[in-house]
């Protein structure tokens, strides 16, 4: 099932915002803390004067007492926000209430401070109360006072408030500015992306040259890949047209010999020629039959390759070439064709082993047809470092040294035109090795007569 497309732009423009907003939460969390800070050393800079006009006022009377004559100009500096309320008391000498709000609260520990600021409440509304201590001097002695001067906090709380909405509206036009400079850059970066869509949905479907449209830095390694994959593609679809083309070539010569026969045999006038055409048109049906076995064991050969790698099993390759040498016998026999085997002992490989049954059996076949009568062919499994070796050996005509790489190429044969076969032995052998990990040498036998074929696979650790 096709997963549903989505836009590269939104979803840019979605991690923008996101980003965005959570900065901006962070940035306003951090504004408000710093606004109601400001507004309470403002607002208690005004407490400390009215607290500082009172004490100002506050004298000794000629019996020793403290009076004191409240300059309400010094409260009025604090009524700058109608909404606000205002209130004071004067204490004289501990336990001694001079003036004001008796009930209203003041900070009686001042820790050697002049001046003390706290929160608190006073008749259900919180405020910011201001505490002075000062002392009356009656020329002898001086007698100690504390002025405290409280105010309701609406006003502060709007001044913090305030400072939060315009900060948030600057914040808000940001990241709205952002996003629209964000939208246009971005459709305009993609315009290459565009005018590569367009430039691919141009294309014939035969057209697999090299894009060579300008893109960004960061697409180029997309489009480099696009390059390689579009150039394996033609390479494959090359070798499927020749693989075709010869593949109906090779099949076309049997199907005319078998026509060619059956119509021998429908004119022949005795039963010996009939039955001479049919068996020549049999002979024809043998051989076509072998070359689609062979080109439907390349096409399971190629399905292997393109699976996903996997791991192959370990299995003992020395019984295996027994057990398959020994199944070819009969044929080597009615071939006048001397077949033996060779091993030393158990040699494990990694592979599957229907596919090396069929290259051996390619091997040997091949020893078989182009050997001659009366020849000798070995089968052998040995070891040497790193790896296990599956040789066949004939001492037959062998490949001329100049056809020895063109034979492992489909179709061509290392014999003359009128040899058996289709060319596909070796191939088909190539291909198996290379699936797993191993590689076919062809080399003269010994004394330089005949075929050496040597596959040599990695040894299992």
């Amino acid at each position: 099932m096709r997963k549903a497309a989505y836009s590269l732009r939104r979803r840019l423009l979605l991690w923008l915002l996101g980003a965005a907003a959570i900065i901006a939460a962070l940035a306003l969390t951090d504004t408000y803390r710093e606004a109601v800070q400001t507004a309470n050393i403002v607002s208690d800079r005004v407490l400390a004067g009215s607290a500082l006009a009172i004490a100002e006022r506050v004298v000794v009377a000629e019996d020793g007492s403290l009076e004191v004559d409240i300059p309400y100009v010094a409260l009025e500096m604090l009524t700058s926000a109608a909404q606000d309320r205002v209130f004071y008391r004067v204490d004289g000498p501990p336990g001694n209430f001079i003036t004001g709000y008796q009930t209203l609260p003041t900070i009686t520990d001042m820790q050697g401070a002049m001046t003390v600021f706290a929160d608190d409440s006073f008749r259900g509304e919180p405020i910011r109360v201001a505490t002075l201590q000062r002392s009356a001097s009656t020329g002898v002695n001086s007698v100690p006072f504390v002025v405290t001067v409280a105010e309701t906090t609406i006003a502060r709380r709007h001044l913090a408030q305030a400072i939060l909405v315009r900060s948030a509206l600057r914040l808000l036009f940001m990241i709205a500015g952002a996003a629209v400079i964000v939208w246009i850059a971005v459709t305009y970066s993609l315009r290459p992306l565009y005018r590569l869509g367009d430039a691919i949905s141009e294309r014939s479907p035969g057209d697999l040259h090299p894009i060579e449209q300008m893109v960004p830095s960061e697409v180029q390694g997309l489009v480099d890949r696009l390059n390689s994959f579009m150039l394996r593609l033609q390479s494959a679809l090359d070798a499927l047209r020749h693989f075709t083309g010869n593949a109906s070539h090779q099949l076309r010569t049997p199907l005319a010999i078998i026509r060619t026969q059956l119509a021998l045999s429908a004119r022949a006038s005795t039963l010996v020629e009939a039955q001479a055409a049919a068996l020549k048109g049999d002979q024809a049906v043998a051989h076509a039959e072998r070359i689609m076995a062979q080109l439907l064991l390349m096409a399971k050969i190629d399905a292997a390759g393109s699976e996903e790698t996997r791991a192959f099993p370990s299995i003992d390759l020395q019984a295996l070439a027994q057990e398959i040498t020994a199944d070819q016998i009969p044929t080597a026999a009615d071939a006048a064709i001397d077949l033996g085997f060779e091993a030393e002992e158990p040699a494990f490989v990694k592979a599957e082993p229907l596919l090396i049954g069929e290259l051996l059996r390619n091997l040997i076949g091949n020893a078989i047809a182009y050997a001659g009568a009366n020849a000798v062919v070995t089968v052998r499994v040995r070891k040497e470092p790193g790896a296990v070796l599956l040789e066949v050996e004939d001492n037959g005509p062998g490949i001329p040294a100049d056809k020895l790489a063109a034979v492992r190429h489909r179709f061509e044969r290392g014999g003359q035109d009128k040899s058996p076969g289709a060319g596909l032995g070796l191939p088909i052998v190539e291909e198996i090795a290379t699936l797993f990990g191993a590689q076919l040498r062809l080399l003269p036998g010994v004394g330089g007569n005949g075929l050496l074929a040597v596959v040599a696979f990695p040894a299992v650790a």
